[in-house]
């Protein structure tokens, strides 16, 4: 008795050996080193898990139980290390319910695998080869069994005292550390300082308090809200407020194209390779000749190029805590096909992947598009692992517009494309560039010649659209969803040294291009404002003749020909609380005091910042009512 006793005694110290050991490379993995300051949060949650299973398991089942717990968190270990490596912040419970989505972008998480990631499951291999020496010797006493068994035994009611002991404390530690991150606006530091078990319990506690408050929410009184807090900041320019805004309706009773731009960069915009070679030969043509917006930065959430539908057409911020198409897919959303609809328009959405890819079945109906498009709409020509090309894309959203265009409807027209998703590889039948030997066969030559393609195809569509008449009657907006070069992959000094240009990990990662052009109107604009894709949908509107104030539409962003000043929050790859404004980009420390400034215009850091705090507090406030709007939205029928 007394050598079972001590054997499943072991199972609980080994289990919790084993993992202390890989909580520490998970703190290397996601804050540069084990950051010794958080470290007794994260040992003591993870001791009252422990303490918690061995003393509600019998003896006999110890083993399974603690290989089990031990397997689980290994992978959420594992993938938190995976995830942190895509999207620069720490994952929660909910990240859990998008991987499902995993097996559709194989091709882009394969990229970030290392083999050090791997050590998560070393133990694994280790004790599967101990199993097989065990059995090939008809060996029956392990290592781990043999010292237990020569320790001096205690008597259960004892051992069981002392881990009730400790359980307790690891409870009330516990209930500290989640106190303390409540407090902490930026989710990397938070989880740093609490521990990764802790960080989760404070975003269950963070969503449960606010779902309650949402429930008890007025959505009137929230627009409400919103508009107040929008007219205290010092957005508009025009001391005549009766009068029109500056190119109001300059495109009104076109149709309307929209090119969301996979993994598209500013960087590459009137960009010439050492050879001679324009990158985008066709985006800088279209931004000479309408407005070009070189100050736009992306805001995604969790659900990435999907979120950037999401906010293109609704003009309502992420959450962060799920893929908008996931979690309000059931909403009835304020957007630019509704409006639009109401002029007479018909809205069309392209996209060559499968409908229920980001559960864009969902989102589609709920942004009230009249027909989406997708995978069987499209003949493969196995341009990458999503199938059709761009170009194909195009023939068949051209034909699809051109029937509508007979029938004098007008239309708003949306289309995903996906050539230059990660990993960029352009088979060599649909490349278009000759790049200089020094990025042949390199991940930035690779981006760099998928982009390009990117261009080509849009040069394509643009023919096609004039053979179909339609060219100089609908106006184009064309914007990158988001970034494509990740820093572990292509480092910020080696596209300076290959390309000439500065580059910041942050600023110029996140920078992505807004070219709007508008037929027989010979603009040559470039607007310096900056602005986000929360943005997008004010500026279009004005563009087109909708005025959102005169139709009650809530929009969280800003007309961006419009303003003397802006500024908009991101908090997804990077912590709540980040924003960006004319002149800077700001990231919170443990709040405002002790954050980080970076000039957007010289990527330069800025040390005195102090002038800002009102941008923080008030992108704060603005992104909390953004959430408690959406989820106050009715739900569909």
């Amino acid at each position: 008795m007394d050598r079972i006793n001590a054997s499943y005694k072991s199972k609980l110290v080994v289990t919790g050996t084993l993992l202390v050991l890989k909580l520490l490379l998970l703190r290397t993995f996601l804050f540069g080193n084990i950051a010794w300051g958080g470290l007794p949060g994260e040992l003591l949650s993870v001791l009252g898990v422990l303490c918690l299973v061995e003393l509600v398991t019998s003896a006999k089942s110890k083993g399974v139980v603690f290989w089990s717990l031990n397997a689980v968190f290994s992978f959420l270990f594992f993938s938190s290390a995976l995830y942190f490596a895509h999207f620069g912040t720490v994952p929660t419970y909910a990240v859990l319910s998008g991987l499902n989505q995993v097996p559709q972008v194989r091709a882009s998480v394969g990229a970030l695998l290392r083999p050090e990631q791997f050590l998560f499951f070393a133990d694994f291999v280790l004790a599967a080869g101990w199993q097989i020496v065990r059995t090939v010797n008809r060996r029956r006493r392990g290592v781990v069994h043999t010292f237990f068994t020569k320790q001096q035994k205690s008597r259960k009611w004892v051992w069981n005292s002392a881990v009730s002991g400790l359980l307790l404390m690891s409870a009330v530690s516990s209930v500290y550390y989640v106190l303390e991150g409540k407090q902490i606006d930026n989710e990397l530091v938070r989880a740093e300082k609490i521990g990764l078990l802790n960080y989760q319990v404070v975003a269950a506690v963070n969503n449960r308090a606010e779902d309650r408050m949402i429930a008890e929410g007025n959505i009137e009184q929230t627009r409400a809200n919103i508009a107040k807090l929008q007219s205290s900041y010092p957005y508009r320019t025009k001391a005549d407020a009766a009068a029109a805004p500056d190119y109001f309706g300059i495109a009104q009773g076109m149709n309307l194209i929209v090119i969301q731009m996979e993994s598209f960069q500013n960087f590459p915009i009137h960009l010439k390779l050492d050879n001679g070679a324009e990158i985008t030969p066709v985006l800088n043509k279209l931004a000479e000749e309408g407005i070009y917006f070189p100050h736009v930065y992306q805001q995604i959430g969790q659900g990435n190029t999907s979120d950037a539908e999401f906010m293109f057409n609704t003009s309502i911020y992420p959450t962060a805590a799920v893929a908008m198409s996931t979690g309000y897919g059931n909403r009835e959303l304020p957007s630019l096909p509704r409006l639009l609809q109401e002029r007479g328009y018909l809205a069309n959405t392209f996209h060559i992947n499968k409908v229920t890819f980001w559960d864009r079945n969902k989102l589609y109906p709920a942004l009230h598009f009249n027909q989406y498009y997708d995978k069987p709409a499209f003949n493969n020509d196995h341009f990458n692992d999503y199938g059709a090309s761009d170009e194909e894309m195009y023939r068949v959203g051209v034909e699809k517009l051109a029937d509508l265009h007979a029938r004098n409807k007008p239309f708003y027209a949306q289309f995903v494309t996906t050539s230059s998703h990660s990993p960029f590889i352009v088979p060599e039948s649909f490349q278009q560039i000759e790049l200089p030997d020094k990025l042949k066969g390199t991940n930035l030559g690779n981006y760099i010649n998928a982009v390009h393609y990117t261009d080509y195809a849009i040069g394509q569509l643009m023919e096609q659209l004039k053979e179909a008449d339609l060219w100089d009657s609908t106006m184009l907006v064309f914007y990158g969803d988001h970034f494509g070069l990740q820093p572990h992959e292509t480092s910020k000094e080696e596209i300076t040294a290959n390309l000439g240009i500065p580059y910041d990990d942050t600023v110029s990662r996140f920078n992505i291009p807004l070219i709007i052009h508008v037929p027989g109107k010979e603009l040559g604009i470039v607007e310096e404002r900056a602005g986000g894709q929360v943005d997008m949908l004010p500026t279009v509107a004005n563009l087109l003749g909708v005025s959102l104030d005169e139709e009650g539409f809530t929009a969280l962003g800003q007309d961006l020909l419009n303003i003397d000043r802006n500024v908009f929050g991101v908090r997804y790859y990077l912590p709540t609380g980040s924003f960006f404004n004319d002149e800077i980009m700001f990231t919170p420390g443990q709040g405002f005091e002790d954050g980080q400034a970076v000039s957007i215009k010289t990527l330069k850091p800025v040390a005195d910042f102090t002038r800002y705090r009102q941008d923080y507090e008030y992108v704060i406030s603005l992104m909390k009512l953004s959430d408690e709007y959406v989820k106050l939205l009715p739900k569909r029928r």
